[in-house]
């Protein structure tokens, strides 16, 4: 292709390599009056990709409820979320995957995906105070997933490091579905004044419009296009479709940008992720209801003689697009190069719709703007989807099909040991949770991460959670109860959750049982997500992450990635998740229940998979939590601990291993052993109290309609369930420390 004239009329077969279907090539004729020629083909084939389009989720995400007290722009409106925060201050935060790029080139592929989304923070105005990330892998024995692993995190660790935002927090999660595409999304949030936002617009004929940042160059070409069809064994031939990062780069960038945004001169800006000059060109004319001419001879390349649609399509990371009012030309050139960045005119802001493209005099595209982008003329398909069969069958699990181990302690400590529960030490280690920490306070261990907000009595919590073996065992409960997990850690730690941001992570569209799982995601999530009050403020969706087996397509298991924002209002609020003394009271709130369905014990230790969701009451985890927030105001409880993965056993250990303390609790007489002890059922809080605050404890609980329980006391060091001795912390924290490290050798 990269001999092809671009003057040269486009054909079918151009059109179904970069993606686009015959319907779509049809579709594209009778927008256009005619026949596109190579370079209008690329630039439709890119907007209209799975990627950028949203042409297969669209229909369902306008679902998703977008009003909350606290939004200041909705889903879909700019780059990412914004909220209002108090204090005069504003919350940017967003989270996008970068899967197909990781599953090829770790390393760069993670580490682009870190690179984007603090631009997309930046780009609004806002300086990025903090990350996360989400992360799936295959199995951990395979030497494969070891070299994903140690890329994805190498690439992470040295962006986010050398670009100067901590990462604060995360998940890891390892299964064999994730065997050829990895999962890897990435979290971003940052901290504005409120009402200096800077949209992505572009207004005002004859103002000019500038690129700025790296140069451009081959890298991440079709990358959208890329990112919206399956990971085969070919897929190595795509590798020029990874983009390459510079974090040192974007870090220029970052400081030149909110200069930038501080003066008068800026119409609109917005960051080249997928699609390059092509997408922000086109969404910034159709959002200000204008058109534009770029001369692409003027872009600054790193490679000689790029053909147009190469300038067009290219993903080189660390640019931006900029329309400027026209007379501050100087304001702009000043600021760029005192920062020794690329900052060049490329075109001006015209009346009408039309983006045209030039090179060298020649018109080589001339599209309509409105017509290529997401809630314009993009294609938009309802796609048929089917309830798989063994969505029924799994509902038929019985506990009682399993038998429990006599040796309770061998699997307490097998849990502790096993890759998703363990400590992910060596993952963070990697990364520097400090640095630029100008707004970054620790404040211990918490179930969510505490970002404080200097100059003020507030703080933020910030989350990601998807268990997705739920999510596969029921879409629409597991989703719900994603959202409430997520909501659970903001409230553990002290914060009231405000909104979300989420990343969708699904197999092949077309497939109808993949589909029902997408549909059933996000009913899920809207009912939680109405529920909480936490809004949808954008996000991405990810389709095609699955592989091939002997032929047949084997998605990975549904991941609807939930990233959450809560507001500490309060920072004496802030409640951390460990055992604080010798004698504390361990009272669990909230009902346990005779299940052990979709648990890492039953799906690891066991090896059984095939087991449906513990039952879910969204009414019960709202009062729950409330009850929580009450709890915490009245300084009655020392720590709060979610229940999670490994159950009530796991969230006792990691209480206890912070303090090199243990525990002594009993369980209950009607409930399986190991039902109570690593059962995963959701809506549990485990908190600990001191003995003076007992009874002020129990008042303020009695007064409410949640279920709790007094499981027993923090001891010295000792665990002991039932009268039996489980062995001491000391033993626990070597295998839960090791145990992942150890794996990954």
């Amino acid at each position: 292709m990269s001999s092809q004239s671009t003057l040269t009329l486009a054909t079918l077969d151009q059109a179904q390599e970069i993606g686009l279907r015959p319907e779509e090539f049809d579709k594209i004729k009778e927008i256009l009056g005619r026949t596109p020629n190579f370079c209008e083909l690329s630039v439709f084939g890119v907007m209209w990709s799975e990627h950028c389009s949203y042409k297969n989720s669209i229909v369902w995400l306008k679902t998703l409820p977008k009003e909350g007290p606290h939004m200041l722009v909705e889903a879909g409106e700019e780059n990412a979320g914004l909220v209002d925060i108090g204090d005069g201050l504003a919350c940017c935060f967003k989270i996008e995957s970068h899967n197909h790029p990781s599953a090829l080139e770790p390393y760069q592929g993670a580490a682009t995906g870190v690179g984007g989304i603090n631009r997309d923070i930046f780009t609004m105005g806002a300086r990025p105070v903090a990350q996360l990330n989400s992360l799936r892998f295959g199995n951990i024995e395979l030497d494969k997933t070891k070299w994903l692993v140690k890329g994805v995190t190498k690439g992470i660790g040295d962006y986010g490091n050398a670009f100067g935002i901590p990462i604060v927090g995360g998940e890891v999660f390892f299964d064999n579905c994730y065997n050829t595409n990895p999962l890897v999304n990435a979290f971003s949030a940052g901290i504005m004044k409120k009402g200096e936002m800077i949209s992505a617009t572009s207004s005002g004929v004859g103002n000019p419009v500038f690129i700025v940042g790296s140069r451009t160059g081959k890298d991440g070409i079709h990358g959208a296009s890329f990112a919206s069809k399956d990971i085969t064994e070919d897929s190595i031939q795509d590798l020029p479709a990874v983009q390459v990062g510079d974090p040192f780069q974007e870090k220029l960038l970052l400081e030149a940008t909110l200069e930038l945004g501080k003066t008068d001169a800026v119409v609109g800006m917005q960051d080249m992720g997928a699609a390059g000059i092509t997408c922000s060109s086109n969404e910034m004319s159709a959002a200000g209801k204008h058109g534009m001419d770029l001369w692409l001879e003027k872009v600054p390349t790193r490679q000689a003689d790029m053909k147009d649609w190469e300038i067009l399509l290219s993903e080189s990371q660390e640019r931006m697009l900029v329309v400027v009012h026209k007379g501050q030309e100087d304001i702009v050139n000043a600021i760029f190069d005192k920062w020794d960045l690329s900052c060049k005119e490329i075109g001006v802001v015209t009346e009408g719709d039309r983006v045209r493209y030039f090179m060298n005099g020649d018109l080589v595209g001339d599209v309509p703007c409105v017509d290529l982008v997401l809630g314009g003329g993009a294609p938009v398909y309802h796609r048929e989807y089917s309830e798989p069969s063994y969505f029924e069958e799994w509902k038929k699990f019985n506990i009682d099909s399993i038998e429990q181990p006599t040796d309770l302690v061998e699997v307490a400590k097998y849990l502790t040991g096993h890759e998703n529960i363990a400590s992910k030490r060596w993952v963070y280690e990697q990364y520097d949770s400090m640095v630029g920490t100008i707004n970054m306070s620790t404040n211990g261990p918490t179930d969510a991460a505490i970002v404080n907000l200097k100059g003020t009595d507030k703080a933020l919590a910030m989350t990601v959670d998807c268990n997705a073996r739920m999510v596969n065992a029921n879409p629409e409960e597991g989703t719900a109860m994603a959202v409430a997990e997520a909501a659970r850690n903001i409230v553990c730690s002290g914060g009231v959750p405000s909104a979300i941001t989420n990343c969708l992570n699904f197999g092949n569209p077309y497939n109808p049982e993949v589909y029902w799982q997408f549909v059933g995601a996000i009913k899920g999530m809207s009912k939680a997500c109405l529920k909480f009050k936490t809004p949808v403020t954008g996000g991405n969706v990810s389709f095609y992450n699955q592989s091939s087996v002997g032929g047949t397509e084997v998605p990975v298991f549904p991941t609807p990635t939930i990233g959450m924002l809560g507001i500490v209002e309060d920072k004496k609020h802030i409640t951390s998740l460990d055992f604080k003394g010798k004698s504390d009271l361990i009272y669990m709130l909230g009902t346990s229940e005779n299940n052990i369905s979709s648990s890492e014990y039953l799906a690891s230790y066991h090896g059984l998979k095939e087991s449906p969701v513990p039952n879910f009451d969204l009414d019960a985890e709202s009062e729950l939590q409330s009850q929580l927030t009450t709890l915490i105001r009245s300084g009655v409880i020392e720590s709060a601990h979610d229940i999670a993965d490994g159950g009530v056993f796991i969230t006792l250990l990691e209480s206890a291993l912070v303090n090199n303390l243990g525990f002594d609790i009993t369980t209950s007489s009607e409930i399986r052993e190991d039902a109570f002890l690593f059962g995963e059922g959701p809506s549990r809080i485990i908190v600990s109290v001191r003995e003076v605050k007992e009874d002020r404890f129990l008042d303020l609980l009695k007064e409410s309609k949640i279920p709790f329980s007094l499981l027993g006391h923090v001891s010295k060091g000792d665990i002991r369930i039932d009268d039996k001795s489980f062995g001491d912390i000391e033993e626990y924290r070597k295998i839960y420390t090791n145990s992942l490290e150890s794996k990954l050798k």
